[in-house]
């Protein structure tokens, strides 16, 4: 039996949901128009160069078979139907590789589609699989046409960035996810495409897999136990698999927690060794925010103390509200942001020698918010050179306090 004509298991069907951005493409956008607007109109200045889109129609007819719509009729009658289902108009071409891995890609030209089939994957997938295929690859088109291409400039910006050595890792962190969360909205197409969660997801195993037939409620349960970990991904282009299907899953069931649960899975705890630029961002304000709620108390700051803030932060006010919810943010962290804090308390303290004691206690009140106490003990005989006994006597009478 022709595998095409068979189709795969799927999850009950339920209404289309709404396919927009991702928030984390809407918060990239913001952030570059805002900080980099002499970037941000040159990458607006790239977007279509003739000379370019000339060398990559040349090369696909190179390196391809182009797929005919009077010979292949059923994969432009699939493409259409996702065309359709996307709301996309476009000319479309459809090309064949030589490369025998299972995949297909989209290059992107505007204007036109152009999409690459590689290995057997069209020989298979079933009716509906490939029907999701293509709603995946053009969901890549309409997203990097959608509001006059804003989020396609926005990720060349960060392949233009990196491929220069002195890019940051914030930056290469911020690409990172930027590529995650793109293949997520690709997927949300392949579903709409096909009016259901389950060939979407059954996609997914076949191209990983090979197999010529998979279970898409079978993987799902698969990939839930791995959940229980709740690991951050390490994928560099896409998320794997497994968070693939559940964040998929979670979308077309309407799930309130989807969004937070796709950042908790793309970008796991809040370290220092991780920081996209919209964290960094964030962190800048958390910081201010825990040191005017660190100096509470201390009056009058002492003027070295604030010299030293307003190195940082030059309009720093200490009688100022924190403006952030320091014990939501301390439960998402890891040791090193517990190490940054306690390295901020330190640098206070050691700034007003005369209150030195009185500003480690506060720090170590700070530590035990954050659940940093042993990192603290450990800070404090390392960095500040206290002896067992001080320290030991400054933690005591931060036992006795109410």
């Amino acid at each position: 039996m022709d595998i095409s004509d068979v189709s795969s298991p799927a999850l009950p069907i339920t209404p289309p949901c709404t396919h927009s951005p991702l928030p984390y493409h809407r918060d990239i956008v913001t952030l570059l128009r805002a900080s980099e607007p002499e970037i941000w109109a040159w990458g607006l200045a790239q977007q279509a160069n003739p000379e370019s889109l000339k060398e990559a129609r040349s090369a696909m007819l190179r390196n391809t078979y182009r797929l005919e719509a009077e010979s292949h009729p059923k994969v432009h009658a699939q493409c259409a139907k996702a065309m359709e289902a996307l709301n996309l108009s476009a000319p479309v071409t459809l090309y064949q590789a030589a490369d025998g891995n299972m995949n297909a890609a989209l290059f992107f030209m505007p204007g036109e589609i152009h999409l690459v089939f590689y290995g057997p994957i069209l020989e298979k997938l079933s009716d509906d699989e490939l029907l999701a295929l293509m709603g995946h690859e053009l969901a890549h088109y309409k997203l990097w046409t959608a509001d006059e291409g804003v989020f396609h400039v926005a990720s060349r910006l960060f392949d233009h960035t990196l491929a220069y050595q002195g890019a940051a890792a914030s930056h290469a962190e911020t690409a990172r996810l930027l590529a995650l969360h793109t293949e997520l909205y690709a997927d949300r197409g392949a579903a709409l495409a096909v009016g259901q969660c389950g060939p979407a997801i059954s996609l997914l195993v076949k191209t990983m897999t090979g197999l010529a037939k998979v279970d898409p409620d079978s993987y799902l349960r698969q990939a839930q136990e791995l959940d229980l970990e709740a690991a951050k991904s390490t994928g560099t282009s896409h998320p794997e698999h497994f968070v693939r299907a559940q964040a998929l899953d979670k979308w077309w069931r309407g799930d309130g927690d989807t969004e937070s649960w796709i950042e908790s899975r793309l970008s796991g705890p809040w370290s220092m060794t991780a920081l996209d630029l919209p964290r960094q961002r964030r962190l800048t304000q958390v910081t201010r925010a825990f040191l005017t709620h660190f100096l509470i108390g201390q009056t009058p700051v002492n003027e070295a103390v604030l010299a030293q803030v307003r190195h940082f932060f030059p309009d720093f006010a200490p009688d100022a509200a924190p403006g952030e919810n320091l014990p939501a943010f301390y439960a998402g962290i890891d040791d090193s942001l517990r190490d940054y804090f306690i390295a901020l308390i330190c640098d206070l303290a050691m700034a007003d020698p005369e209150h030195r004691d009185t500003l480690l206690l506060a720090g170590a009140r700070a530590a035990r918010d954050f659940a940093g106490l042993e990192n603290y003990r450990a800070a404090l005989k390392r960095d500040l050179k206290l002896t067992k006994p001080a320290i030991d006597k400054l933690l005591a009478r931060l036992g006795k306090e109410p």
